[in-house]
């Protein structure tokens, strides 16, 4: 399906600042289907002089009367003459009967989309579908409703809504018009309170009826003196700005959006919705904690690691057999290479590795441990690993520091070379090819030593993955590893 921004451009008639407008419209379109339970559908000019519909919103508490998308279709013959004249009026126009669509009577309120920017430039429309098959006796809640939602029409016509001082990403847990409404006026009095606000409020401590009562007054009596609160508070709970904040009290969490009502540039009111979220705030800090939790575990692990790869470093500096100190010096460069991993996990919030910033990490590690005095060894890389799991970057961290190593200590011992390393990464694998223009492999054949081993363990064991050397005397040795995506990315 198309988007909001495809179909417009597709036309070729509205700006960025249009576009921008009219998606800002169309993410208070629910709010405007749930207050005048009716469909929603906004509207906007074709090349051909016809109109095509970008967004359609259904009520929540009504029946809607589209079944079937009517996004990217033509308006119908029976409302562009009314869409028509809304748009070329600028003004309000309303059915003048009651229109049937599929044998279901309908009432169409055509609203025009005004942007004021110094001049009132007609952007499209918006249509208002209600459903009359199921009319019965409103409820008081239900007319206040409906006064809120031909407010925002009023608003939409005059170019006075959206506000583009408005939040434009909601928050996690944003309040609908079902969730809870307080209608207040110019004072900050509440006319109206759905039964939903009311017992958000009271959960929060508040015993008696919000009608009549000043909604920032009954906040500051809610709320406990000992708690900081939120600077937008003061203006959301009056009404003076479109702005969100939560309020908490008695371990309750409320969230709060304010919709000033004007008239003409004049606020004349305003829409206060309200939601209790203390649920979703309470899993929210829960994974905060989780995350925190888990950064200072990464970030110990890698300071123990470390101190474990400088007491080996102090003991192979003592030691006074040459096989002992490789081993203790070999040990030492395998814990600090596990430490890098962990010092890269404890910088961010996800389980996930940019393994580029960490291979580049480890070959400088390998380079410092690895380089003998008679030995000059320079690394290239090409290619990119891209993000992997902590769980596979750990053991694929280890066996690439144990490749280029040997690569360095024994491919070129004594001698002035180049280690090239090719990362190429597909959806089905990721190949990494290790090659040193060194002294190749004695006999043709790969050794049997504790590296090897640890390499074999950690990519076919660990990884699912497949490794292969090649190589003869005299001609440099290929290492090509292979690791399966399909598991990575399960």
């Amino acid at each position: 399906m198309s988007t909001l921004s495809d179909l417009v451009h597709a036309q070729g008639r509205l700006t960025d600042a249009d576009v921008e407008w009219l998606h800002r419209l169309a993410g208070d379109g629910q709010l405007l289907a749930d207050l005048a339970s009716a469909d929603i559908v906004l509207w906007i000019e074709t090349s051909d002089g016809s109109f095509i519909a970008v967004t359609h919103s259904r009520p929540s508490g009504a029946a809607t009367l589209f079944y079937r998308d009517i996004v990217s279709e033509k308006v119908r013959p029976q409302w562009r003459t009314q869409v028509q004249a809304a748009f070329e009026s600028g003004e309000i126009v309303d059915s003048s009967s009651p229109d049937w669509f599929e044998e279901t009577p309908t009432r169409v309120r055509a609203v025009p989309i005004v942007r004021d920017q110094g001049e009132r430039v007609v952007l499209g429309v918006l249509t208002r579908h209600t459903n009359l098959g199921e009319a019965r006796m409103p409820s008081r809640q239900q007319i206040s409703f409906d006064e809120c939602a031909n407010d925002l029409m009023r608003m939409i016509s005059s170019g006075e809504f959206p506000d583009l001082s408005a939040p434009t990403a909601p928050r996690r847990g944003a309040p609908r018009a079902s969730d809870g409404l307080i209608r207040l006026d110019v004072d900050g009095i509440s006319t109206f309170a759905s039964p939903n606000a009311l017992s958000a409020f009271n959960r929060m401590g508040f015993e008696d009826e919000l009608e009549g009562e000043s909604l920032a007054e009954v906040t500051t009596r809610i709320i406990p003196p000992s708690r900081q609160v939120d600077e937008s508070l003061p203006v959301v709970v009056t009404g003076r700005a479109p702005w969100r904040t939560d309020i908490e009290a008695r371990g309750v969490t409320v969230s709060l959006r304010a919709i000033p009502l004007k008239d003409h540039g004049t606020r004349v009111g305003a829409i206060v919705l309200c939601r209790d979220v203390s649920e979703l705030r309470h899993q929210e800090q829960e994974l905060i904690t989780k995350d925190a939790t888990i950064r200072e575990i990464h970030h110990r692990v890698k300071n123990n690691l470390q101190t474990v790869g400088s007491l080996l470093r102090i003991q192979a500096r003592r030691t006074h057999s040459d096989e002992a100190r490789d081993a203790l010096t070999q040990a030492m460069r395998r814990v600090e290479a596990i430490a890098v991993v962990h010092d890269t996990l404890a910088s961010g919030l996800s389980q996930t590795v940019d393994f580029d910033e960490v291979f580049d990490r480890v070959l400088k590690l390998v380079a410092e441990v690895a380089a003998a005095p008679n030995t000059r060894a320079r690394t290239q890389l090409e290619g990119r690993f891209g993000v992997l799991p902590s769980e596979y970057a750990t053991p694929l961290a280890l066996a690439l520091t144990e490749v280029v190593t040997n690569a360095v200590e024994h491919g070129l011992a004594g001698q002035e070379g180049i280690v090239s390393i090719a990362a190429e990464r597909t959806d089905e694998i990721l190949r990494v090819t290790v090659s040193d223009s060194g002294h190749g492999l004695a006999e043709g054949r790969v050794g049997q030593g504790l590296g090897t081993q640890i390499v074999r363990t950690l990519i076919q064991g660990e990884l699912s993955g497949s490794i292969d050397w090649k190589g003869s005397p005299g001609e440099g040795t290929q290492v090509t590893i292979e690791i399966p995506m399909r598991w990575i990315l399960a």
